[in-house]
């Protein structure tokens, strides 16, 4: 039997006459030009949005913004790789009407326009929200770690170049030692030029490697990124406020409550509280210390009665604990030893000559957040933030490692990203011709 034939390589064939032809109405590339051409780019930032008058005239920065797009939508983040698919992709002639930018003006691009990138994205979340695609009642906040560009070796030179230094600082102030100037100038010279100043070690699945901790807050509705932020915080506990603050300039009304859901992580009562001052309601379970002296059955904080009145801690004996020392976050409690050494309770209470509590200045916005975060709340969350970032990762990013170096770079690299995964989201909702079509409306 003989097999399936192709057609001569000196065969003529009759292609459509125009690349319009080509693109299906519902593709992606209509719906990325018809975003990119309703953007007012020089209000957003973006550098020769009007041509100029003189000189050698340059690209458009929307059809370098199309590229790019397009790249990450397809996992291609490098201007090289970009520059190739302009000169054999067929989509891509469409998209770009046959230029083919080499490959340093791609990446010129990319590097010049990190906050005008991020500020196309928010204008991508201003659109999702005039046509329902966004309700802003509902935010999950999460945060993953993306490798960063640098070795391993290179970030713990830099962590020795800026301990040699702090030494030397301190040595000057207490006039120690007699300081070697020109060893200090070489020093600095090379932490200037040190390739990954921000990057910081994080735990990653990899292992601890040099890394960047990205923060999203994503919409309930349809599990939009409303907001994105790369920080350079191996935990999250200082990300709540700033996160949560981000979420409600993106998707919120003023005067409109929004709720917000993240894991034990985020738990932090100071900002907690802010949060409830802004009309923010974090859903947050409360991350206490557990007592993990003695054998592990002495009585836990959660068994000894605060009354607000006396301002005092009832302990399951009976006796009361009164309020000794007032720290920095919080205030010590503790009964007389007397009265703990004497109790029939005290070898399953504590260990020492008195049992000590210590109550935070916010508990009662901690205890606030430990209420809300209810299962029903730790689902919801479950459901809407953990999904995005493996889309980011393996769909978009293709493997969860920056190009760029440093934050700034780390931050455009996501913007873009970011962009990419809500059209997406918003093409599997609405379909690719309808969505085209809200843009070009407007």
């Amino acid at each position: 039997m003989a097999y399936i034939q192709g057609v001569g390589r000196k065969q003529g064939t009759l292609f459509p006459v125009t690349l319009e032809e080509l693109i299906p109405a519902n593709h992606v590339c209509r719906v990325i030009d018809a975003f990119v051409g309703r953007l007012d780019m020089e209000r957003l930032g973006f550098a020769r949005a009007e041509a100029a008058e003189t000189g050698r005239p340059g690209y458009d920065p929307r059809d370098l913004l199309r590229l790019y797009l397009y790249g990450y939508l397809h996992q291609i983040r490098s201007s090289r790789r970009l520059e190739g698919e302009c000169q054999r992709n067929i989509e891509v002639m469409w998209l770009l009407g046959r230029l083919a930018p080499d490959h340093k003006s791609i990446a010129e691009f990319r590097r010049l326009h990190g906050a005008a990138v991020t500020d196309a994205g928010a204008e991508l979340i201003r659109f999702a929200r005039s046509v329902g695609l966004v309700r802003g009642e509902w935010v999950a906040i999460d945060g993953s770690k993306f490798r960063a560009v640098s070795s391993s070796q290179s970030v713990h030179e830099r962590r020795a170049l800026e301990r040699y230094l702090e030494g030397m600082e301190q040595a000057d102030a207490e006039e120690e030692v007699e300081i070697d100037s020109a060893a200090v100038a070489a020093a600095l010279e090379k932490l200037k030029q040190h390739p990954e100043p921000e990057a910081r070690f994080m735990r990653t699945p990899a292992g601890k490697v040099p890394a960047y901790n990205v923060q999203t807050a994503v919409d309930a509705e349809h599990a939009l990124i409303v907001a994105q932020q790369v920080s350079t915080e191996a935990t999250d506990n200082r990300s709540l406020e700033p996160m949560a603050e981000a979420a409600q300039a993106a998707v919120s009304e003023p005067g409109q409550k929004l709720n917000v859901v993240a894991d034990a992580g985020y738990s932090n009562g100071e900002q907690a509280e802010r949060c409830e001052s802004k009309g923010i309601v974090p859903h947050v379970p409360a991350n206490r210390g557990v007592n993990n002296r003695g054998d592990g059955t002495l009585f836990q904080r959660s068994q000894f009665l605060y009354e607000e009145a006396s301002d005092t801690f009832l302990c399951p004996a009976g006796q009361r604990l009164n309020r000794r020392q007032r720290k920095d976050r919080y205030m010590v409690y503790a009964a007389p030893p007397e009265v703990c050494g004497a109790c029939p309770l005290k070898s399953r209470c504590t260990v020492g000559k008195r049992r000590l509590l210590k109550k935070h200045q916010q508990d009662g916005a901690l205890e606030r957040m430990q209420q809300r975060a209810t299962a029903k709340a730790m689902r919801l969350r479950r459901s809407i933030a953990e999904h995005p970032f493996a889309a980011l990762k393996y769909q978009i990013f293709g493997h969860p490692r920056f190009l760029l170096r440093g934050t700034r770079g780390a931050q455009t690299e996501i913007s873009l990203g970011v962009m990419a995964y809500n059209l997406k989201r918003m093409i599997n909702i609405l379909g690719g011709s309808l969505l085209a079509a809200k843009f070009a409306l407007a």
